[in-house]
């Protein structure tokens, strides 16, 4: 099909549709005025709307950052704005607007939560924390104190749930602080216990541990027996060299204490044996063996003392009276050895059967002291929470961290929001049209005429050999004109009573 048989087709419809105007004009008129009534019995709706804004911004919060919680107050309040129309909050809302009181069953209360829940619209305006909400019903009173109870209920949330949390978390920390203080009471006394317990057997009390405490005790017994070695000999000595001295008689008479050298010894012992106190204990080997050598001469000076004869001029002599405190010296310094050694032979002999009793005390008290430092980290983490919790409640309690300010409060326009009057009677109107000229369409197809000659040759497959045409007379003139009247006539009005459709409801919308 070329352009000039798609042009002819298309002239062919329109004359279809021209040649039935009552067709198109009485449908338009039908279809309007059913639509028009309609629009009419159309409840109008009201939707009240107001607009929040959600600042955030405190000053507190940087000057408090870093010492109080500081929550994600932006997050919140996208959250709590997604969960507002939720069952709860919208129960609450049918109370608050005594909603509640016109449902009898729970069937009416079910319609009003779903009422609720498909008019109620809580929505972002793009700038910032900027929230619009509205809600839309036939009573503009009723849905200006829903979008009222709702603003409400979003503020209250907003604040509410903040110390909420805070509360929550410093009541959470609480009880752990109790626990925690408990755990590390016991710990300590736990600890405690076992130091009284294992006494000398902890590690690093004496600055050693077990095998140098074994090494160092190893060396001390070596260097005890040289010594006491060498004493022995040195006794040996003075008793030989004793056994070969013949004492002889002194003319001069002998003072009343003849023993100086003892005496000077057991001075200089007990200015030793008090540095020593100062020290270590009395059970120590080297105050054991400088008491039992004080013993030692204070008792010879004694016997010394009873030997002594009471005629003057009579006495031993001078050099056997040295070797014979020389000897008692030797002795006593040689059985102080001896003791001093058999001490060492002892505590080496308990430290070798604590050889296995040691790594076992190490090792427990290293489990002791790890959980003690556990407890007692988290004792000072947690108490240290507790006061960042406090000092962030007090700032809620005292300060809006958040700020509701309400830009535009709760109203309701004069003109209802649904339905669009104006629009909708131009689009019935557009619709009657369309109907009409569809009807027109559709029977020409139903019931086609023959407009051209090209229709008839195709039609009868003969050849055309001429056209009659029809010669108009006065009179079907005027009946044509007259109908053509009536038409313009119907056809305005049908425009007419959509102008003042028009005019009615533009003139309301401007009071």
């Amino acid at each position: 099909m070329n352009m000039h048989d798609l042009l002819d087709q298309l002239s062919g419809y329109f004359s279809d549709i021209r040649s039935r105007p009552w067709h198109v004009i009485l449908t338009a008129w039908c279809v309007a005025c059913i639509g028009w009534i309609g629009m009419l019995n159309i409840p109008d709706r009201y939707q009240a709307a107001a607009r929040v804004y959600v600042d955030s911004q405190s000053l507190l919060r940087p000057l408090l950052s870093g010492i109080t919680v500081q929550p994600n107050i932006n997050e919140q309040v996208t959250i709590m704005a997604n969960t507002l129309i939720s069952r709860p909050n919208l129960e609450k809302v049918a109370r608050m607007t005594d909603m509640d009181l016109l449902a009898k069953t729970p069937a009416q209360m079910e319609r009003v939560i779903a009422d609720l829940n498909k008019n109620l619209t809580l929505k972002s305006t793009g700038y910032g924390d900027l929230y619009t909400i509205a809600y839309e019903n036939r009573n503009p009173t009723l849905a200006r104190k829903v979008v009222q109870a709702l603003l409400t209920i979003f503020v209250e949330n907003g604040l509410g749930n903040n110390r909420k949390d805070i509360t929550s978390s410093q009541k959470f920390i609480e009880e752990q602080l109790k626990d925690y203080e408990i755990k590390l009471e016991t710990a300590e006394n736990d600890l405690k216990n076992f130091k009284i317990k294992n006494a000398g057997l902890m590690p690093g009390e004496m600055g050693q541990d077990y095998f140098s405490k074994i090494s160092d005790m190893q060396d001390q017994m070596r260097q005890t027996e040289m010594e006491l070695h060498e004493a022995e000999n040195r006794r040996d000595s003075y008793k030989r060299q004793l056994s070969g001295e013949d004492p002889t008689l002194l003319t001069d008479a002998i003072s009343s204490s003849n023993t100086p050298e003892i005496d000077a010894r057991i001075e200089s012992l007990k200015k030793n044996l008090d540095t020593l106190r100062l020290k270590y204990t009395d059970q120590y080997p080297d105050i054991v063996a400088t008491k039992n050598l004080i013993n030692e001469l204070e008792a010879s000076k004694k016997k010394e003392s009873k030997s002594r004869r009471p005629l003057s001029g009579s006495g031993p002599s001078t050099l056997y009276q040295q070797l014979n405190v020389s000897l008692v010296e030797a002795t006593a310094q040689a059985e102080a050895l001896k003791g001093k050694l058999d001490a060492y032979h002892s505590q080496y002999a308990q430290l070798r059967g604590q050889a296995n009793r040691i790594p076992e005390v190490e090792s427990e008290y290293a489990q002791l002291t790890r959980n003690y430092d556990i407890y007692k980290k988290n004792y000072e983490t947690l108490l240290s929470r507790g006061e960042s919790a406090k000092l962030s409640g007090e700032m809620q309690n005292k300060t809006d961290i958040v700020d509701f300010k309400v830009i535009d409060p709760p109203r309701v326009p004069l003109t209802p929001s649904f339905p669009n009057r104006p629009l909708l009677a131009s689009i019935i109107l557009l619709g009657a049209l369309v109907c009409g000229l569809a009807l027109a369409f559709l029977i020409g197809q139903l019931k086609p005429l023959v407009r051209s000659k090209k229709s008839i040759e195709a039609i009868t497959n003969f050849p055309l050999l001429g056209i009659i045409t029809l010669i108009e007379n006065a009179q079907s003139r005027t009946l044509k004109h007259r109908s053509r009247i009536f038409q313009g006539i119907s056809l305005g009005g049908l425009f007419v009573v959509y102008a003042g459709i028009m005019t009615k409801y533009l003139m309301s919308a401007a009071q």
